[in-house]
């Protein structure tokens, strides 16, 4: 048996070569699944940009410093187990390789899943390293895999960038324009969806001229600006400034104008030539968001069970709207075979295409 891994250069993120090797054997206690299917959006590739300040690389490590392999979110099957707690034929949701298959080691297990303990994985952050049962899994339905896989780990973020913001009072600013760059994204447009449904706040997305007329589409921007239009806004008028595109050159514009800026949120970086550092921006400093801390804070606050309730009812409310015909938000493209996930990961890495179009991929 062989697996096939499509590796990605770290210095260079265009530059990739598929892997194949046979598979290694299994030690006691691993299973190996099967990957059936993942998402591919511009998440990952903030993955890929951000993959040794945030140790993304780390989750799935290769034998050559300069090469990685991105980290997906999808569906797979339990081929083969040497646990006694996992079953062959399970279907898994969870943090998989750009690969045909993923060794875990199974612990913490109960009725829901299990976490990842491979001694490489131990010291990163556990919410990716949770393996859900979908047999359990209140977000599960058969019908919408193609929909968690490409949104649920997203809209899990923009739901935490919005209540993040709510927690923290919107940093004092009342009557607040929140500026979303990047805002056909589907981690902004999900957080543009949350931050919609709070009385007193303009939701403005902020996106490239081909991009307008889509993020207008979706309804849950106030007003939809390209990035050159940003003087049709006062420049005193109170903002926060949620940051997924990375773009240095933008942000530093941002800083500069607007004199009432509360709070600059950076999120990801999905203007892969354009990414730059924050150092000396006028205005407060641009704030690196990272979901799984405010998790935890939730998880305290309201304890897990109550953090889970809330994320499946707004995950249905989202989840819905987004398929929701005659304009679903969200058309689903699937990718087959070494040669077709090689030009889909281009063609995101790329930006390009249909901001509506999902890809789903499958070795």
């Amino acid at each position: 048996m062989s697996t096939t891994t499509l590796l990605v250069r770290k210095t260079h993120l265009a530059e990739t070569r598929l892997h194949v090797a046979e598979a290694s054997p299994l030690a006691d206690g691993e299973i190996r699944v099967h990957v059936d299917s993942f998402a591919l959006t511009s998440n990952n590739i903030t993955y890929a940009a951000f993959g040794d300040a945030m140790n993304y690389w780390q989750f799935f490590p290769t034998s050559e410093d300069d090469w990685g392999i991105i980290p997906v979110w999808g569906f797979g099957t339990v081929v083969q187990s040497l646990h006694p707690g996992v079953a062959v034929g399970e279907k898994i949701y969870g943090y998989y390789p750009m690969a045909t298959e993923a060794v875990l080691s199974p612990a913490r297990l109960d009725s829901n899943g299990f976490y990842d303990a491979a001694a490489h994985r131990r010291e990163l952050h556990p919410v990716y390293n949770q393996y859900l049962r979908c047999n359990t899994d209140p977000f599960y339905t058969s019908s919408t895999e193609a929909l968690q896989a490409l949104l649920r780990p997203l809209f899990i973020t923009s739901f935490l960038i919005d209540d993040f913001l709510a927690d923290n009072d919107f940093f004092g600013a009342s009557g607040v324009a929140m500026l979303l760059s990047s805002a056909s994204s589907k981690t902004a447009y999900g957080t543009a969806f949350q931050l919609a449904q709070r009385p007193g706040i303009e939701v403005i997305g902020l996106t490239s001229p081909g991009n307008v007329a889509f993020c207008e589409s979706l309804g849950c921007y106030s007003r939809v600006l390209s990035y050159d239009h940003l003087e049709s806004i006062p420049a005193d008028r109170a903002t926060i400034y949620i940051d997924f595109a990375g773009n240095a050159k933008l942000r530093h514009a941002i800083h500069s104008r607007f004199t009432n800026l509360k709070y600059s949120c950076a999120i990801g970086g999905t203007h892969v030539s354009e990414l730059g550092g924050g150092k000396d921006l006028p205005g407060p400093r641009a704030t690196l968001f990272f979901a799984p801390a405010q998790i935890k804070k939730r998880s305290a606050d309201w304890g897990k069970e109550g953090l889970g309730q809330r994320l499946v009812e707004a995950w249905q409310a989202f989840s819905t709207r987004v398929a929701q015909d005659p304009t679903p938000w969200l058309q689903v493209q699937r990718h087959q075979g070494d040669g077709a996930v090689a030009a889909a990961y281009q063609q995101v890495l790329a930006g390009q295409g249909d901001p509506r179009t999902g890809h789903i991929l499958a070795f």
